[in-house]
């Protein structure tokens, strides 16, 4: 498998990750693939909304109050009729099913940096 192109530490600084909890969940129905609409609160950084190819290995009540690592600062994405601000990181199984990638202990959602 081909690795990306090297960054450097200054492009990585440029990312801006966080820690989120999913206070609402919703179907999209109008997605090509099948998708949730997430809201996640990011704390002092506020409610951002996402679209997420997670229906595989989640369901909605399992999703709801769970912690996440998203990127940020993304420019917005309109999918369908829905603008999502933030992307939920995850990566791909052997079976490829999107896993979330979350802390590995509870952690506050602040305005702040994880990076």
């Amino acid at each position: 498998m081909m690795t990306k192109p090297e960054i450097t530490f200054d492009d990585f600084n440029k990312v801006d990750m966080r820690i989120g909890t999913i206070i609402e969940v919703n179907e999209f129905l109008k997605a090509k693939k099948p998708a949730y609409q997430l809201t996640i609160d990011f704390g002092d950084l506020g409610i951002k909304k996402s679209s997420a190819q997670i229906t595989q290995l989640y369901t909605k009540e399992a999703l709801l109050n769970k912690q996440i690592l998203a990127i940020v600062n993304f420019k917005n994405k309109q999918i369908a009729n829905f603008i999502s601000e933030c992307l939920v990181l995850g990566i791909e199984n052997d079976k490829k099913e999107i896993v979330l990638l979350q802390a590995s202990k509870s952690a506050i959602n602040k305005g702040e940096q994880v990076s």
